[in-house]
C-alpha cells in the first residue's frame, strides 16, 4: 500500500513521513478513526515506508525488493493480529495465523473494509470476534525474534478494542518496553474500549471523516463519472467504504431500510393494538436470527436515519445525505415524529440495545424491549400529523 493510494488525510501522511524521516518514530501508536476513513490503509502504507526506508513522502526510493514484498503482502517483518472466532474450518483456539490467507485477501481488496466485512469473509457473522490471550502469546513470540532485514519489526493490531482483558494485560509490558526497533500500530474505532493502561502508552493519531471532495476524487480515480462520484460522495457521509458499497450496489442498506420501515410502522400502530404488538414480537424474533454484527450494524443504521429525520424536522435539508431506496419511504414524512423531546431517548435506547447485543444478550429480548420503548417514544409529545404514512 502506497501513500498515494490513500484517500485524503494529507496532514496525517505528513506527520508520519516526517517522524520516519527524522527517526522520531514512537514505539507504540494508536490510530483512531471511524469506518472508512483509512486507518488500516494508512497503517499499511506507514509500515511499508518505515520498513523499506522509503523517502520523499512516498513509498519510493528505498529498497525495491522490500517494496516488492509489500506488493505481495508477504514482508516477514510485518506481523498482524485481528479479531477472529471459530468457524467451520477452525474449531478451537482461533488465532490470526489460521486466517492469514483471508487477511491477505482482505487488505488487498478491502483495505477500507469494516469489521462486518471481515466477519463475513471468514464466516463468523453470527459470532463476536476477539483477540484472545493465545493471540497475545503469538505476538510476544513473533516479536522476540530478530528482524528478517535488520530493521524494524512492526506489529499491526487491527481493531485493538477487541483485545480481551487477559490478552491486553499480557501485552502491556511489551507495549511499554518493547525490544529495540519494535513498532506497535494499534487501530481502533472505539478508543474508550481500549484499557487505559495501553492507551496511555501510545501516541494517538486521530483520523477525521473524509471530506466529500476527497471521496469524490477517489471515486473518479476508480473510473466514475464526475456527477455520479459527487452524488455517491454526498451519501457516503465521510466513509469511503460506504462509497464503495454504493458503487457496487450493495443490497445491505436496502434490506436495512425495509426492516426499519416495517419496524417503525408496526411500532406506531402498536399503541393499544394487540395485533400490532404481536407483529412487533415476530419482527424481533426474525431480526434475532441474523448475525450479531448484522444486528449491530442495523442499529447503527437506525440511529443514522433518526438523526437525518431530526435534521429534516429542523429544516436543515443541506445536511441530509441519505437517499431512500423505496419511493414508499421518505425522510420528510418521518421528520415530524422525531424532535427534541424524544431524539435523545431514542438514540440512547438504540445504543443500549447495541451494547447488549455486543455482550451476547438474548437478541430477541433486546429487540422486543427496544420495540416497546419505540412504541412509546414515537408518540411522545408529537405535534405532527395524526397518521404515519
Amino acid at each position: 500500500m502506497q501513500f498515494s493510494e490513500i484517500i485524503g488525510q494529507s496532514q496525517i501522511k505528513k506527520h508520519l513521513t516526517y517522524s520516519a524521516d527524522n527517526d522520531r518514530i514512537a514505539h507504540a501508536q494508536l490510530f483512531v478513526g471511524s469506518e472508512g476513513v483509512g486507518t488500516l490503509s494508512m497503517a499499511l502504507a506507514y509500515a511499508q515506508y518505515v520498513l523499506c526506508k522509503n523517502t520523499n513522502g512516498e513509498n519510493q526510493g528505498g529498497n525495491p525488493a522490500c517494496n516488492l514484498k509489500f506488493e505481495h503482502n508477504n514482508h516477514p517483518d510485518l506481523h498482524f493480529a485481528y479479531p477472529v472466532a471459530t468457524n467451520q474450518h477452525v474449531k478451537k483456539n482461533p488465532t490470526s495465523k489460521y486466517f492469514a490467507k483471508e487477511w491477505k485477501q482482505f487488505i488487498t481488496e478491502q483495505a477500507y473494509g469494516s469489521l462486518f466485512d471481515w466477519y463475513q469473509l471468514i464466516g463468523i457473522d453470527n459470532k463476536q470476534g476477539q483477540i484472545r490471550v493465545d493471540e497475545a502469546a503469538e505476538i510476544i513470540k513473533a516479536l522476540s525474534l530478530k528482524s528478517y532485514e535488520g530493521g524494524y519489526k512492526i506489529m499491526l493490531i487491527w481493531r485493538a478494542e477487541k483485545l480481551n482483558t487477559a490478552a491486553a494485560n499480557k501485552l502491556l509490558k511489551l507495549i511499554e518496553e518493547p525490544n529495540g526497533k519494535t513498532l506497535f500500530i494499534l487501530i481502533t474505532e472505539s478508543e474508550e474500549q481500549i484499557i487505559s493502561t495501553i492507551r496511555s502508552r501510545c501516541q494517538i493519531v486521530r483520523f477525521p471523516p473524509l471530506p466529500e471532495i476527497e471521496i469524490q476524487k477517489g471515486l473518479e480515480n476508480r473510473g466514475l463519472q464526475r456527477e455520479q462520484a459527487k452524488r455517491i460522495a454526498q451519501q457516503a457521509n465521510g466513509n469511503f467504504n460506504k462509497a464503495l458499497d454504493l458503487i457496487n450496489k450493495n443490497s445491505e442498506e436496502l434490506i436495512f431500510e425495509k426492516w426499519f420501515v416495517t419496524w417503525l410502522r408496526t411500532a406506531y400502530k402498536a399503541k393499544g393494538n394487540k395485533a400490532a404488538i404481536t407483529n412487533l414480537l415476530l419482527w424481533s424474533q426474525d431480526l434475532a436470527q441474523s448475525g450479531r454484527e448484522t444486528q449491530k450494524k442495523f442499529l447503527s443504521f437506525c440511529t443514522m436515519l433518526f438523526r437525518q429525520a431530526l435534521l429534516c424536522n429542523y429544516k436543515a435539508e443541506d445536511l441530509l445525505f441519505y437517499k431512500p431506496y423505496s419511493s414508499d419511504f421518505q425522510i420528510k414524512k418521518l421528520a415530524p415524529f422525531i424532535h427534541d423531546n424524544n431524539i435523545v431517548e431514542i438514540t440512547e435506547a438504540l445504543q443500549k440495545a447495541s451494547i447488549h447485543i455486543e455482550r451476547n444478550a438474548n437478541a430477541k429480548i433486546a429487540f422486543t424491549d427496544l420495540s416497546i420503548q419505540l412504541t412509546r417514544l414515537i408518540h411522545q409529545k408529537s405535534k405532527a400529523v395524526s397518521k404515519y404514512p
